[in-house]
């Protein structure tokens, strides 16, 4: 069963038949085998190859039943049952053929046991197979070459379970069955060191053997956890379900749970990012900057020799000196001194708390977070024309497209488990068109690639409606019943000629007027997006044309279409609903409005006048405000603005310049670094608390180890700090602040904190108790005053610096698979560390001949603000005249590079593009104390 259709096919309305199982009557759908009867009715029967989610093959014939009236013996996993049809599992026939397969595949198994999950030594058990009679075939060699994935085929069935979850789940297309008879085995690639081959170590085929075949490198597959926690992942923005297997306070692995999102799918960083919270660098102590050291922007960091700048206090110290400081600014230089960021990687509840501490202590609206630097110019798009700052459609719905625009985002590398939502989809016959500057690797699954320049996504987007408009094949009824502004939109784009954009965006006219008309005549168009088309100074107006392609088309509001931007950071959906954004209180609702401010103000109990009635400054505006001397004390939870800011090098200065700046995080960061006061935080794991996805799924996430140390949970260092600024909070338990959102918060009023215990995951909106949630919305009207959505227009703004002469090149910077925003976490990841250790940049082979640069040599990347040195990578997906470059890490810090002009509606940087220079050769970056591939020694030793 292809996996992508596995919840249809389980709701679909296929005939029901009767037939005798054992001697007894039983029913089930006749689209069923005998064998998913069976393990309904609790009949054991064997099954190896087998596996839900994956198609059956019946290639083990361990599942063997006999049907009465046919000559030879049936594989239940594949055989689907008629009326009347007599089955028999445990006869003599059947039992007999069950158990030489088991013998015989037991013959062969090694002596070494490499899991405790042996499903041929289980079965034989329950079978009371014995010892085989059969003589073992000669045993193949074991491949240790991967850093997270040990192959030992010694104890390989051929079941072909890897195969297909890689090639039918996850779609990565690595895994073989090669040879023939005896010769036959599993191969990765061409026969290549499965270390050598493109295995992205997803781990799905780790998680489908069922004899340690393949097996986590770690021997940890026979520890026996003394408990399992189920919670989610705290990395991107999809939302995967997990379970943490446990033992001695110490995560030994993580398995991938049956959740809404990811139906046990994980990635490379969900399966084996997880040893971070035991690295050594964790702070257990509060930290107080020594008096004879020095602060200032210009550092190397080194987390080894933190005592040399950092002296250890006690808890009381260092919250006095924390929320005492803060509240001294506040007093004598005014509410408006201050400013805080809280974190999309905490829960719901820190944020909430996070940002009411912020307008309630401090007074005033300066509180921001990483959401400013991914998915603002989004947001404000989508809140100003449809109402509502999140996604239309789970990323699941996919499936029910014919068409699926994937523009400025790639998902393979930020988003892994819903990119193989999306290969399933195209597999099952929808068409998929990438519009990217890069050529991605998802490039290979599209019908249509438009790799269009650089910076020209409006030219794009507007010349495809100018092919619905001229061409009629515009939704009359919808943007008559539905919408507003339709005719200035029709205007605007009517000089946007295919003809005229070609040039300009370099993509051909006939092609935009192909991909055009197949997205508005579709019978559900969905369009996906990153932060390829949110980071410019043109991000706003970027989303604005797919929001107006929507509309005008009517792909809005029904299953398979609609609108889904592809959220970065595990919980930035759930942080920016909190509230945790200068302009909005929690649930977006204006600090501009009087009638909202007495709403919060009697929720929070405190004076109405005491709520600043102004929007407060965003991430880069607070630097430049600090510069001014106007904001001279900063609260940063869980954020590391020092690498994610632009010209990171400005923002390092400006955070060196504050008179007080209190840092609450898991590892002395380049962010804490420059602190006057370091409270050691919790880190995921560690934590209960509730984390909103991509798709609007709130889902409960549990603490599996304890805090470290001293180390506190984030929620209390916050309601500590919130104290010292006068505030009087007295929550117990967590439960109690996420009741006080849902007084605050309609869209998830119906959500109780009991409901989620139970259930683990609900879809907002969920407006009463008891209501289901809504995954699709927008169905019959949008959540605006009139009820209508409202098309904005968008005309064509370059880029805030262009290249030229001196800086003849385009940086585009962005994520990588195996590390996650500025690296804090994953390069702390023995494996993740290990698949990736050093900073790369990715330029195209025509470009590095003619600069005499090869694969592996080190280049010098400068802009008007900084430069760094790292070694190259060819890419023949980055585009020429362009350099790619990710942004974890700290020895080649990109952010210094970029350029901080903002979107003006959005406030968000342009780090998509900036002019910079690439020379051959440089100074070797200088490792820090947690890159470079030094991790997976020490967590091998």
């Amino acid at each position: 069963m292809n996996a992508i259709t596995k919840n249809e096919v389980a709701q679909s309305e296929a005939p029901m038949v009767t037939f005798t199982l054992n001697g007894r009557e039983v029913s089930g759908r006749e689209d069923e085998t005998i064998l998913d009867i069976a393990k309904r009715e609790g009949i054991p029967v064997p099954h190896l190859c087998y596996m839900d989610g994956l198609e059956a093959v019946g290639n083990c014939r361990s599942c063997m039943v006999e049907i009465e009236g046919e000559r030879v013996l049936a594989p239940s996993c594949c055989r689907h049952p008629s009326n009347n049809m007599k089955v028999v599992t445990d006869s003599e026939r059947a039992v007999k053929s069950q158990k030489l397969v088991l013998e015989l595949l037991q013959s062969d198994m090694p002596e070494t046991e490499y899991t405790r999950h042996n499903e041929v030594d289980y079965w034989a058990g329950k079978l009371e197979v014995g010892k085989p009679r059969f003589a073992p075939r000669s045993q193949p060699v074991q491949d240790l070459s991967h850093p997270a994935i040990a192959v030992n085929l010694d104890a390989c069935i051929q079941c072909t379970r890897c195969l297909r979850a890689c090639r039918d789940e996850q779609v990565n297309d690595v895994i073989g069955l090669a040879f023939r008879g005896n010769h036959a085995k599993i191969v990765f690639d061409m026969d290549d060191p499965m270390g050598a081959s493109t295995c992205v170590a997803c781990g799905e085929c780790v998680q489908a053997c069922p004899t340690g075949a393949l097996m986590p490198a770690r021997d940890v597959a026979l520890s026996v956890p003394d408990k399992q926690v189920e919670s989610v992942c705290p990395f991107c923005g999809v939302g995967c379900q997990l379970t943490y297997n446990v033992k001695d306070n110490k995560i030994m692995y993580v398995e991938g749970r049956d959740g809404p999102a990811n139906e046990k799918r994980l990635c490379v960083k969900g399966r084996y990012g997880f040893d971070y919270v035991h690295h050594p660098q964790r702070l257990t102590k509060p930290l107080i900057r020594r008096e004879d050291a020095p602060k200032s922007g210009d550092f190397l960091m080194d987390p080894d020799n933190v005592m040399e700048i950092f002296r250890e206090a006690s808890w009381e110290e260092a919250l006095e000196m924390a929320g005492g400081g803060l509240r001294k600014i506040r007093d004598e230089h005014g509410k408006k001194a201050l400013a805080g960021f809280g974190s999309a990687k905490g829960s719901n509840e820190e944020a909430y708390l996070f940002q009411k501490l912020v307008r309630t202590g401090f007074g005033c609206n300066n509180v921001d977070h990483c959401t400013r630097l991914c998915h603002a110019s989004s947001v404000v798009a989508l809140l100003e024309g449809i109402g509502s700052g999140a996604v239309s459609n789970p990323v699941m719905d996919v499936a029910k497209a014919e068409v699926v625009i994937l523009i400025g985002a790639n998902p393979i590398v930020n988003h892994p488990v819903a990119a193989s939502w999306i290969k399933n989809a195209t597999k099952a016959g929808t068409k998929l068109i990438v519009m990217d500057p890069r050529r991605t690797d998802i490039a290979r699954y599209a019908h249509r690639v438009l790799q269009f320049k650089p910076d020209m996504d409006v030219p794009l987007l507007n010349a495809m409606m100018n092919v619905i408009v001229t061409e009629g094949l515009v939704d009359k009824d919808f943007i008559a019943s539905r919408t507003s502004g339709y005719e200035e939109i029709e205007k605007n784009v009517a000089e946007y000629t295919p003809e005229k954009m070609a040039p300009i965006c370099g993509i051909d006219a006939e092609t935009i007027r192909y991909v055009a008309r197949l997205y508005a005549t579709s019978k559900a168009s969905m369009i996906l997006w990153g932060m390829g088309i949110s980071q410019h100074v043109h991000g706003t107006d970027n989303a604005r044309c797919l929001i107006a392609l929507s509309l005008m088309t009517g792909q809005i509001g029904k299953p398979g279409s609609g609108l889904h931007p592809l959220r970065g950071q595990n919980n930035v959906q759930g942080a920016s609903d909190a509230g945790l954004i200068p302009m909005v209180y929690p649930d977006y609702q204006s600090v501009a409005d009087a009638e909202i401010r007495s709403k919060f103000a009697k929720a929070w109990n405190v004076p109405e006048d005491s709520l600043d009635p102004n929007p407060g400054l965003t991430v880069v505006e607070i630097m430049h405000a600090i510069d001014r001397g106007e904001i001279r004390g900063m609260y940063v939870e869980g954020e590391n603005p020092a690498m994610s800011d632009p010209d990171a090098n400005h923002a390092r200065h400006s955070l060196a310049s504050l008179d007080l700046l209190v840092v609450q995080d898991i590892f002395l960061t380049e962010t804490a670094y420059l602190a006057d006061v370091i409270l050691p935080a919790s880190a995921f794991p560690e934590k209960d608390g509730t984390f909103t996805n991509t798709d609007r799924l709130v889902q409960m996430g549990r603490a599996a180890i304890d805090t470290p140390g001293e180390a506190r949970q984030d929620l209390w260092i916050i309601q500590d700090i919130a104290n010292k600024l006068g505030c009087g909070w007295d929550y117990k338990h967590v439960s109690e602040v996420f009741d006080e959102m849902r007084k605050t918060m309609p869209s998830i009023a119906g959500i109780t904190w009991d409901r989620l215990e139970r259930e683990h995951a609900v879809v907002y909106p969920c407006e009463k108790e008891g209501d289901p949630g809504d995954p699709v919305v927008f169905v019959d009207d949008f959540p605006t005053k009139t009820g209508r959505a409202r098309f904005v227009p968008a005309d064509i703004i370059p880029a805030a610096e262009q290249p030229d002469g001196e800086y003849p090149m385009v940086l585009i910077t962005g994520r990588q698979l195996e590390h996650w925003h500025t690296g804090s976490m994953t390069r702390r990841a023995s494996m993740l560390d290990a698949l990736e250790p050093d900073p790369t940049a990715q330029i195209h082979p025509l470009d590095m001949a003619e600069m005499g640069i090869a694969p592996g040599d080190l280049v010098t990347i400068e802009s008007r603000r900084g430069k760094v040195a790292m070694w190259a990578r060819a890419d023949e997906g980055t585009p020429r005249g362009a350099v790619f470059v990710a942004f974890a890490y700290y020895e080649a810090a990109i952010n210094t590079l970029t350029n901080a002009a903002l979107d003006p509606a959005a406030k968000i940087p342009e780090f998509k593009y900036c002019a910079v220079r690439v020379t051959p050769g440089g100074t070797e970056p200088v490792q820090s104390s947690y890159g470079g591939g030094k991790l997976l020694e020490t967590a091998l030793n």
